[in-house]
C-alpha cells in the first residue's frame, strides 16, 4: 500500500462567527485521486482552502508566501504535450483564454513547480463538455505519472471514472468514505445526498 501523502487531522475553519468545518479527518495516499463530493454549501472548498491556508492566513502572509520550487518541475514540452492547446495559444495573454484553457494553465503553473500534490476545486464547472473530457484525460495522465491529487467536483458524471476514493460531506463533516469498487453499492446514498 502507497504511503500517506496528505493527512488531515480535526480540521476545523470558520468564516467569521460561522463553523463551517467540524473536525474534518482524512488521508490521501502518494499517487491517489481523491474526489470530495456534496452538496453547494457542505463544507467541500472550505476544505480546500483551509488545507492551502487560504482560511486562517492573512491578506499580507498570503502575499509573502514565495512560491518554492522543488526539483522535477516539468519542462515545457513536456507540458505542451500535454496541453496542446497551451502550445497553440503559446504567446497570447492568459487573460484572453478560454475557461477550459485558464484552468489548463492553472494546472500547467502548478505542474512547473515540481508539485507532486494537486488540489482541483471544480476544474470542470461551466466548461463545454469536450474541454471537460481533455480535464478528465489530464487527470488519468497525472494519475499514471504518479501525482497525488484532490478534487473537489459537483459534476460527479466526470469524477466518477476519475477517482480511486469519494468522501461525501455534509454541514462541515465527511459523513461517508468510499472506493472506486464500492461505488455501484453506493449509488443509491449518494443520490439521497447529492441528487445525482
Amino acid at each position: 500500500m502507497a504511503s500517506t501523502y496528505l493527512e488531515i487531522r480535526d480540521l476545523h475553519a470558520w468564516y467569521g462567527e460561522s463553523h463551517v468545518l467540524h473536525g474534518v479527518n482524512f488521508d490521501v495516499r502518494e499517487g491517489e485521486v481523491v474526489t470530495l463530493l456534496g452538496r453547494n454549501g457542505a463544507g467541500r472548498t472550505s476544505t480546500m482552502r483551509a488545507i492551502m491556508g487560504l482560511t486562517s492566513l492573512t491578506t499580507e502572509e498570503n502575499l509573502m508566501l514565495p512560491p518554492e520550487l522543488a526539483k522535477g518541475g516539468m519542462g515545457i514540452d513536456e507540458i505542451y504535450s500535454m496541453f496542446p492547446n497551451l502550445k497553440e495559444r503559446a504567446y497570447s495573454q492568459g487573460t484572453r483564454l478560454s475557461g477550459g484553457e485558464q484552468q489548463m494553465l492553472a494546472v500547467a503553473r502548478i505542474l512547473r513547480t515540481g508539485a507532486r500534490l494537486l488540489l482541483l476545486d471544480e476544474i470542470s464547472e461551466g466548461l463545454a463538455p469536450v474541454i471537460v473530457q481533455k480535464l478528465a484525460e489530464m487527470v488519468r495522465m497525472l494519475r499514471t505519472k504518479g501525482y497525488t491529487i484532490v478534487m473537489v467536483e459537483q459534476n460527479f458524471r466526470f469524477a466518477a471514472p476519475l477517482a480511486d476514493r469519494f468522501m461525501v460531506m455534509e454541514h462541515g463533516e465527511i459523513q461517508q468514505e468510499f472506493t472506486q469498487a464500492q461505488l455501484p453499492d453506493r449509488m443509491a446514498k449518494l443520490h439521497e445526498y447529492l441528487g445525482v
